[in-house]
């Protein structure tokens, strides 16, 4: 009795700390999503051209993404608890100036300046965490809670935005973050403590600049492409690109320390699980953005109800992904993976009803629908870089997992977005390159509204084809991959951790 008293305190700081984790994880996730139903407002008072609106909206995703790896190495190296304690600090200065941006090249940078920030908070917050439990199945339940938490970042992102909106002005949506922040920074050194790695190793600061690079030049191109047409700066920028993220991954192999593991990788199980973090967050992102510009400039809703629209869905997306690692439990992985992709494809396909005049309800049954796809993918990814690491490689292995969710958020909008912004182009009036910026020209005849409307439409319904289809060419991989299901662990909730599928898994 007297050992059991003696655990409790040690438990109830834990699951305290666990509160304290996820304020910040709540903000970065929040952040790659927010200003989706604010763009229309940063539009009207800051007029980037279409470029600049696509960076101020994935900037942030990207920076995140391309940082994610080399920051769960360096806090592996230098403490994981200083470099939160540092990335929040810097996150709320980057919020702070991104809310008072008198242009749209100051908003981008500051949003750049979020995302280098952000990169240093999620790997290190997952990895405290898994130090916080020792115990399997607490553990196990608390990176359910942090799965959910950074679900619902994303999901309510959106909402938030939409009800601040409605009262203040476009900064608003940036300046939230700092009184979180800082309590965050108030009760971090109290209820957490210092995790190092037993053995870093050191940081390839050129592996970092390369992949940062290459990724930053390979979207470059595409979006540049997308918005102004094919010319030879966007195909050179894509070369470019390309050539930099392969030289990354080669290096990879023959580093000691590699920033990325790509070894992992020869688990199928494990690549299907990584991609189903990355391609379900580039439909979400993708589908939200463009949905949120159809209901406010197409359907002329107020940005409210826009925002309370999107509950229902934000409300299935958190509760799948809060339950998935106990219906797991009884239903395997290999059929929750299935289901993941099937239901997101499903929902997706439910947009393409949406017309120029009414498609509310649709909307609301594609967010619900989808939202159970998406709930599973966050507990999907999360687990199972926990589990296929030893702990002393539990930031880098988290930083793989947030990467996935990161750059498909990101991902989403530059290409996606791009598709949609290329076939508006294409069938639109061509007086402006984005439905926003046609529809604040004076004197538009009522047949020229319809038609930028229109064209917005099917650019839309393009972006939900392409997603939907690769969910379900995903799932077909999943199918074929994981053939033989092996039953449940002991331990609830995780994925990637049974050793006998793993084993049967070809490399």
């Amino acid at each position: 009795m007297s050992g059991q008293l003696a655990n409790n305190p040690p438990g109830r700081r834990a699951w305290l700390g666990l509160l304290v984790i996820l304020g910040p994880v709540l903000l970065v996730a929040m952040d790659g999503s927010i200003l989706f139903l604010a763009m229309p407002r940063i539009s009207k008072a800051l007029t980037p051209t279409a470029d600049q609106a696509l960076w101020i909206l994935d900037i942030y995703g990207f920076a995140v993404g391309s940082l994610l790896i080399a920051f769960g190495s360096i806090g592996d190296r230098y403490g994981r608890l200083k470099l939160l304690m540092i990335g929040a600090t810097v996150f709320g200065i980057g919020s702070a100036a991104a809310a008072f941006a008198p242009t749209p090249e100051l908003l981008i940078a500051a949003r750049a300046l979020m995302g280098v920030a952000g990169s240093t908070l999620l790997p290190s917050a997952l990895a405290v965490l898994s130090e916080l439990f020792e115990d399997p199945r607490r553990r196990a339940q608390a990176i359910g809670i942090f799965a959910a938490g950074f679900a619902a970042g994303f999901a309510i992102g959106p909402i938030v935005g939409g009800v601040l909106l409605e009262q203040f002005w476009w900064g608003s949506v940036f300046l939230v973050n700092l009184p979180v922040i800082a309590l965050f920074l108030l009760f971090a050194p109290v209820l957490l403590h210092e995790v190092r790695a037993t053995r870093p190793g050191r940081v390839d600061v050129l592996s970092v600049v390369t992949s940062a690079v290459g990724l930053l030049f390979a979207i470059y191109g595409l979006k540049h492409a997308a918005a102004e047409g094919v010319s030879a700066v966007p195909v050179v920028a894509v070369l470019v690109g390309a050539v930099l993220l392969t030289w990354f991954a080669l290096r990879q192999r023959g580093l000691e320390h590699p920033l990325m593991d790509f070894s992992l990788f020869r688990d199928r199980v494990f690549s299907v699980a990584v991609i189903t973090g990355l391609l379900p967050l580039a439909a979400w992102s993708a589908t939200a953005y463009l949905s949120g510009v159809y209901l406010q400039s197409v359907l002329g809703l107020p940005v409210l109800k826009a925002a309370f629209l999107a509950l229902p869905g934000a409300a299935v997306l958190t509760t799948t992904c809060i339950v998935t690692p106990m219906v797991v439990d009884r239903i395997g992985k290999r059929t929750a993976l299935i289901i993941c992709h099937i239901s997101i494809a499903a929902g997706l396909v439910l947009l393409l009803p949406t017309t120029i005049t009414a498609g509310i309800g649709w909307y609301i049954a594609s967010t619900m629908v989808a939202g159970v796809g998406y709930g599973i993918s966050f507990a999907v990814v999360a687990d199972t870089a926990v589990g296929a690491v030893p702990p002393e490689r539990a930031g880098s292995a988290g930083a793989i997992a947030e990467t996935s969710n990161e750059i498909g958020n990101a991902l989403g909008i530059a290409l996606l977005g791009s598709l949609a912004a290329l076939i508006f182009r294409i069938q639109g009036p061509e007086l402006a390159p984005t439905l926003p910026e046609t529809l604040q020209l004076p004197d538009l005849a009522p047949s020229v509204v319809e038609s930028a409307e229109s064209a917005f439409v099917t650019g839309l319904h393009a972006a939900a084809i392409a997603a939907a289809l690769l969910h379900l060419g995903l799932g077909v991989l999943a199918l074929r991959w994981m053939r033989k299901p092996t039953p449940p662990t002991a331990h609830a909730g995780v994925f990637v951790q049974d050793a006998p599928e793993r084993a049967q898994s070809p490399t």
